[in-house]
This record gives C-alpha cells, sequence and structure tokens, in this order.
C-alpha cells in the first residue's frame, strides 16, 4: 500500500487550553460559588452534633462499620435506603429542570470538575501568569524557570489534591481522630489507598485532563439535548447584531460592519477553548465567561452591551426584526418545567412525611425452620423465631415482647427471665425466642395458625408488631 493510500487518523491530539482572567459579574458568580462549594466539601466533617453520649457527634457521617448515615438530626438505617434513592431522584429531576429551563448551569458553575478545574487554573495562573505568558512558557524549551514554575504548579496542585481525598475520607469516620492517625501512620489501609486514588484522581482531572473530562468522559453534553428546546435559555451570540465581523481600526468608520470586531476575546477566556459565534456547541458548558469579556470589549468601543448573553432561540426571530424578546419567566415557566417541578416537590413532600412518620422502633421476625417445629416431654409444640429489635433512640430502652392471636400460645426469651429485653442504644439486637402451644390447643393441632408478635417501649409505650405463623402438628 503506498503512503497516498494510507487512511487518515481519526486520533486529533489534543490543543491546550489556556483560559485568560476576565472579571464581570458571572466570573464573579463562579467565585462565589466555587468559594461556597468548596467550603462546604471541606469543613463539614469537622462540625459536631450532639447525638447523645453513646452515638458519633460528627454532623455529617456515613457511619459503614454501623451500616447508617448520620445528617444532622436525621438518621438513616440500610432499611431505609428509600430515602437515598429519593434523594437521587430527586437530584436528577432537578437536574433536567435546570437544564431545561437554562440549559447546562450545573456544568458551567457547580460541577465538581468544573469547582476544581477553576481553582486549578486559578493556581496555574498564579505561579504561571496569564494567558500569554503561560503560552509563551508552554512552547519554551526546558530551562531552569520553566522547571522551577511547574514545580511549583504541581506541588501547589499536590497538596490541593490531597486536601481533596483527605476530606473526602473523613465523611466515613471521625474526621479528628482519623486525622491524628493520618499523622501518626496508624490509620487503615484503606484510607491512605482512597486519599490516594482521590488524590491523583484530581491531579489529573482538575490539573491535566480538564476539558478532555467534560467533552469525552461526561455523558452529560450528549443527553443535555432531550433537556433541552427553543424555550431554553442558554448563552448565545447574537450573530444578527455581530456580522459581518471585522477588526476595529483607528478612525475606521464601521459602515456595514457588525457590533462583534473579532477581537477573540470570547474565545481567550472559554475554559473550554471553543468559539462561541460559531453556534450551540457540545463542549459549551454554559459559564458565562464569554459574556463578560464581550460586555468588556463593547463598553471599551462604545457598544450594546450583550452581543453574546444568555438568550433562547425562540427570541431570535423576533431580536432580528427589533421587537422586544418574551420575558424570561414566561420561557422558564412551561409544561416541562412545570412537570418537573411538579415531580420533584412531590417526591421531596412524600419524603418529609415518611421521616417524620417512621417509628422509633421497628422489629424483624425469621421463623427458625430446622426442625419447622419441636414436640416436647408434655406434648407441648414449640416454634423457634429469631427476632431483631431496632431502637432508634439515643439511650438504651426496656422492650417488653408479647404475642396475640386470642390462642393459648406463650413466650419465652432466650437468655433473660420473663420476656423484658433492654435493647442498647441506636442498635439493632437479636434475640431468640421460643413459642409455645399447650398439647390441648388449638395451634398444637392446626398445621399453620397466624400470630402476632409485638413489642412495647415501656419508657412511652410505643408499639410496633409484625405477623407470622406458628407451625404445628397436623392430626
Amino acid at each position: 500500500m503506498s503512503s497516498s493510500d494510507t487512511p487518515p487518523s481519526l486520533y486529533a491530539a489534543r490543543e491546550p487550553v489556556f483560559p485568560r482572567r476576565v472579571s464581570g459579574f458571572f466570573r464573579s458568580m463562579k467565585w462565589v460559588i466555587m468559594a461556597v462549594t468548596l467550603g462546604i466539601y471541606y469543613l463539614t466533617p469537622w462540625i459536631r452534633w450532639d447525638r447523645g453520649p453513646e452515638l458519633p457527634d460528627q454532623a455529617v457521617l456515613v457511619d459503614l462499620a454501623g451500616r447508617r448515615f448520620f445528617f444532622f438530626w436525621i438518621e438513616i438505617w440500610p432499611q431505609e435506603f428509600y430515602f437515598v434513592a429519593g434523594l437521587l431522584i430527586m437530584a436528577g429531576l432537578g437536574l433536567f429542570l435546570f437544564t431545561s429551563a437554562l440549559g447546562r448551569v450545573w456544568c458551567g458553575y457547580a460541577c465538581p470538575q468544573t469547582v476544581w478545574t477553576d481553582l486549578f487554573i486559578l493556581v496555574e495562573r498564579w505561579v504561571e501568569g496569564d494567558r500569554n505568558a503561560r503560552v509563551r512558557l508552554w512552547n519554551a524549551k526546558w530551562d531552569f524557570r520553566k522547571f522551577r514554575l511547574r514545580i511549583t504548579k504541581w506541588t501547589l496542585w499536590v497538596l490541593i489534591a490531597l486536601a481533596t481525598g483527605g476530606a473526602w475520607v473523613f465523611y466515613f469516620t471521625d474526621a479528628p481522630s482519623l486525622f491524628v492517625a493520618l499523622l501518626n501512620g496508624t490509620a487503615h489501609p484503606v484510607a491512605y489507598t482512597t486519599m490516594a486514588i482521590l488524590t491523583a484522581t484530581t491531579f489529573a482531572f482538575g490539573g491535566v485532563a480538564r476539558e478532555q473530562i467534560c467533552i469525552y468522559a461526561c455523558p452529560w453534553p450528549r443527553i443535555q439535548a432531550a433537556m433541552m428546546d427553543e424555550d431554553t435559555i442558554t448563552i448565545g451570540y447574537r450573530e444578527w447584531r455581530g456580522e459581518p465581523r471585522g477588526k476595529l481600526k483607528k478612525g475606521q468608520e464601521t459602515g456595514e460592519q457588525g457590533d462583534c470586531i473579532d477581537c477573540m476575546a470570547c474565545v481567550n477566556v472559554c475554559p473550554m477553548g471553543i468559539d462561541i459565534r460559531n453556534g450551540q456547541q457540545m463542549e459549551c458548558i454554559t459559564c458565562g465567561l464569554c459574556i463578560d469579556a464581550c460586555d468588556d470589549m463593547m463598553e471599551k468601543i462604545g457598544k450594546p452591551r450583550g452581543l453574546i448573553d444568555y438568550l433562547a432561540l425562540k427570541d431570535e426571530a423576533a431580536e432580528r426584526a427589533g421587537q422586544a424578546p418574551t420575558p424570561i419567566l414566561k420561557h422558564i415557566l412551561r409544561p416541562r418545567t412545570i412537570l418537573y417541578t411538579s415531580l420533584w416537590s412531590a417526591i421531596g413532600a412524600a419524603l418529609v412525611f415518611a421521616l417524620f412518620i417512621r417509628p422509633e422502633i421497628n422489629m424483624t421476625v425469621a421463623p427458625v425452620r430446622n426442625p419447622t417445629f419441636i414436640v416436647q416431654s408434655d406434648g407441648t409444640i414449640r416454634n423457634v423465631y429469631d427476632i431483631r429489635l431496632q431502637n432508634k433512640h439515643g439511650e438504651a430502652r426496656p422492650f417488653g415482647l408479647s404475642v396475640s392471636n386470642g390462642s393459648d400460645l406463650s413466650i419465652d426469651v432466650e437468655g433473660v427471665d420473663g420476656t423484658l429485653v433492654t435493647v442498647p442504644a441506636d442498635e439493632t439486637y437479636q434475640v431468640r425466642v421460643y413459642v409455645d402451644a399447650p398439647a390441648t390447643s388449638d395451634a398444637a393441632h392446626a398445621e399453620r395458625t397466624p400470630f402476632t408478635f409485638w413489642i412495647t417501649d415501656l419508657n412511652n409505650n410505643d408499639r410496633a408488631y409484625k405477623e407470622t405463623i406458628f407451625n404445628g402438628r397436623e392430626n
């Protein structure tokens, strides 16, 4: 095969992106959101919450050993995972809602990839300088200065990435105790391994890959089109006002030239390295930095702001004709967004309702089936049950066990006198219970007799029950 017959490569080498510093409303809003989100992430594990002497005092804790999740005054048990599932559904619906109303605002302002990339770019700009200086350094040959700047930048990136991984593991155990253990080398190997993995991925995603994660690794750019329509408010270029574009020279009459002077400011500030003037693109995360850059340039040349702005495709024809665009509220309040909002609110209300009505005590009953029943020497029929008693209170509680069905069944709890069991605070406690039916009773001679186990919290008389079956010897 000749060289001319060689198929073209389908791989395009990455062109590094060096965003220029910009100031303005959207940049300031991104700084505020970055500070708030990073502050919440790094500081939350250190917030204390007094739950009593026998419970952890960390406000937000994923207790894997105890199989529970603590969030301030709320405690979620494994059997209550529907709360977590409901929150995940609400998060998905919220993402659908915001995307259908305002485009990829999550991606542009609050996505962890965006927040940490912004932070890494801030460090890079502080060490190496603004866009032009970083481009020159990238193209320069390796020397002592380039080596020193790169080592400084990478060191700061590693420290940020290490703090990121460290903050994550603090959510799974007591943060102060783990911090001391990490410093003196006595922490569990899983903690060090998790921190190492998260440090490496944060460094790679936020410092090296950056926009490549959003373009190639994240599925949302390919899904968002299904959430958006002509009423969605997203970032766009007013082509009818900006074209034909051209360089503006001092003393030159603009004539038929549009407002865009082709200064490339919108391109130079874009963290994705795209030109918004080419129309809607999958890579655009609607961060608004191109709006700040363009508005600043329009003010300098005496042109109206808004050549690049948040707008809806539906308004294009009206603006071309010189008419006023549709009010923003009318774009947002439409059947799709109302449906998402209704579903989101309904699930949220259901979760809150379920949270307030859930019982503080609970029980599960597991009959022991090997053997199904035992015949005592006096003819009494015995069934054995393993019962798990759950006490969600912050102190130990005495629970009384009983049965009811109008028969002559009696119970005996293994290891205790009578039927009184003390369940430790905020724990699930298993007991073995023997249920006996006298030889002359109906239950002893029936194959299956339904009955009910009851538990009573003797401190406040709260009750819970579970229905089950007593197995007898059929005559």
